[in-house]
């Protein structure tokens, strides 16, 4: 490990502690299986209507098709993301995300840092924006992307997103060729290392054992056919709530109930 770098906790604390002293609302993580931040509320319906907001939190993305039975170093069934919505974005945001990958001790004279055009879309979330992929050193570390539409609707005004890939950087940060070797935690006491394997690995195994070999499809789709019955029904009971007055309340939790 490199000397100085953080543990996966400290990089956690550390942008939050970057984003938080920057105005951000620090939310907890989504208490519902994602595919990625963006699908959380705290993106998905924050980024709708003209209220400024500014938020930061991390959020554990599960991409089943990823798993790999915890035998591939890099890539996994659930990794973790810190996702940052400014909404308008600031004129100096990129600037600001410079700072904050600089918080987490990267001398950006020593490394080679690229914004490529990457521009993003999502139909399924009826979503897409404009921005890049940030490289460092030519590994991507970060989705930055101005919101231009989400749910079809189109943003008025837009937001900022920022999406770091927390295991990425670090293990870029400790020189680890795995995720599994990353720190993260050290006993301020002890000095006792644990790392993101003893913490994960089993997880990730059960996880591509549930997917792969025991899960119910046929179930598994009358779930969602279910939940999907049960969103078109509170859309279109929406419009009777809000002519009694509980409007914005009301479609604040239908569509959260959807998401």
């Amino acid at each position: 490990m490199k000397q100085d770098a953080p543990t996966f906790q400290e990089l956690i604390l550390s942008l939050q502690k970057f984003w938080a002293e920057r105005g951000c609302v620090l939310q907890q993580p989504y208490d519902v299986e994602v595919g990625a931040g963006t699908m959380a509320p705290e993106t998905f319906l924050r980024v709708l209507g003209p209220t400024p907001y500014k938020t930061a939190y991390v959020q554990p993305s599960r991409r089943p098709a990823d798993g790999r039975y915890g035998e591939n170093p890099n890539r996994l069934y659930k990794h973790t993301q810190l996702q940052v919505i400014l909404k308008p974005p600031p004129e100096n945001v990129q600037q600001l995300y410079l700072e904050s990958i600089k918080a987490l001790g990267v001398d950006l004279r020593k490394h080679d840092i690229k914004f490529e055009e990457d521009n993003w879309e999502s139909p399924t979330l009826g979503a897409w924006g404009i921005g890049w992929q940030v490289m460092l050193d030519g590994l991507e570390i970060t989705q930055f992307t101005y919101f231009q539409q989400c749910g079809g609707v189109d943003l008025d005004p837009i937001s900022a997103e920022l999406t770091y890939g927390l295991e990425r950087i670090a293990a870029f940060l400790q020189d680890k060729d795995s995720i599994y070797d990353i720190v993260w935690c050290r006993d301020p006491k002890t000095e006792k290392v644990t790392t993101y394997g003893e913490v994960r690995f089993a997880e990730e195994v059960q996880f591509s054992v549930y997917n792969f070999e025991a899960a119910d499809v046929k179930a598994a789709w009358q779930h969602f056919e279910l939940y999907e019955r049960e969103c078109a029904g509170l859309l279109q009971n929406f419009a009777p709530a809000q002519k009694k007055g509980r409007g914005s309340a009301s479609l604040y939790c239908r569509r959260s109930t959807c998401v």
